[in-house]
């Protein structure tokens, strides 16, 4: 249904490829190779920051001055935090699996996880009062402490979980999920579609937001869903998407995510490009997905005429070296931590091999 096709065009008027649905031929623009350069330089500053390269880590000079994520999802910090310490760090339970999972993600902000722990040592629902975190987490922000990370754009609540403070109507949807038994329906789920949805279905949780926390909850004992399964575009890929392509050609956006990941190593290759992957994972959906959004905001400096949707310009982030280092540690279903264990020579492997 989807190739790329190259024979109407000579080598030397052909600059860029042109995919081709049932409908129409997708068109790419400049940005197109960029979003592939991108993701090889940012996946090269990883092993160069893990195997002790002096600083700075690119000849880039925008990944100098601006902050922006890993190639992979998985291997940003919050995450890393959240698989290690959150997820794996206790009680294997689909409850409490699930309760600790969602409640991390509410915030997204190490800070406020580590505060939480020092207030009550054990984080689980068995121990769980409303009124006991409400007190906390009031006094934390009073004291001017910022408790929602700017990852996500988090709504303010509506109707029955409407509250003056954010943090309560986030707890109210916590419980609410809790007594609807999402833990055990999770757990029954047969796809991440059917997972999604089930998220998709409660109050505050739109497709963006839902996306994300099954892809959280994914990295998890509780279910087991293939990354490949299923994407749900956000806005900043939406962008990104709109950078890359033209014309879409009939396809949308999560088809257009989807064709990246199938394609990368046909387009690493066409670049000459020998993509370090992650100890042998390819980019996932979710990656291809979040490469969009950061994409998006390397465009606005290398390629500031090519407009997105939102027609921003500045990137707000700028690159600050942390002092903590990363013990890098994954799902165990993937089966790549022993392949860290055994230093980088693993993770050589490109995408072309």
């Amino acid at each position: 249904m989807k190739k790329l096709d190259i024979s109407q065009t000579s080598p030397k008027t052909r600059r860029f490829p042109t995919f081709y649905s049932s409908l129409a031929p997708a068109r790419v623009t400049e940005v197109f190779d960029t979003y592939w350069k991108f993701a090889a330089e940012r996946q090269k500053v990883f092993f160069r920051r893990i195997e002790e390269h002096p600083s700075p880590y690119t000849d880039d000079p925008i990944m100098q001055v601006y902050k922006f994520t890993n190639a992979y999802r998985a291997s940003d910090r919050t995450s890393q935090y959240l698989i290690k310490n959150v997820i794996y760090g206790g009680d294997q339970t689909p409850e409490e699996l699930f309760f600790r999972i969602i409640l991390f993600k509410i915030f997204n902000k190490i800070d406020t996880w580590r505060m939480l722990l020092s207030r009550f040592e054990v984080i689980s629902y068995s121990e769980y009062n409303f009124a006991d975190y409400d007190r906390v987490l009031t006094e934390s922000i009073e004291k001017g402490q910022k408790i929602f990370s700017n990852a996500y754009i988090m709504p303010t609540g509506r109707q029955e979980l409407a509250s003056q403070r954010k943090h309560r109507t986030f707890l109210l949807l916590l419980e609410l999920m809790m007594k609807k038994e999402v833990p055990r329906r999770l757990a029954e789920a047969r796809s991440m579609k059917q997972a999604f949805d089930l998220l998709r279905s409660f109050p505050l949780i739109g497709n963006f937001l839902a996306y994300q926390y099954c892809t959280d909850i994914n990295y998890s004992s509780l279910v087991n869903f293939s990354e490949m399964e299923f994407v749900i575009p956000g806005p900043g890929a939406k962008d990104g998407i709109r950078k890359c392509f033209s014309d879409l050609g009939g396809l949308n956006e999560s088809d257009i995510i989807r064709m990246m990941a199938d394609r990368q190593e046909v387009e690493f290759k066409r670049l000459g490009i020998d993509f370090r992957s992650l100890w042998g994972r390819k980019l996932q959906l979710i990656d291809c997905q979040n490469l969009f959004c950061e994409v998006d905001k390397y465009a606005r400096v290398f390629h500031p005429t090519v407009q997105g949707i939102s027609r921003r310009t500045k990137i707000k982030q700028f690159f600050r070296q942390s002092d903590t280092p990363i013990d890098y540690w994954y799902p165990p279903k993937w089966k790549i931590n022993g392949s860290i264990k055994l230093g980088t020579l693993e993770s050589s492997k490109d995408c072309n091999s």
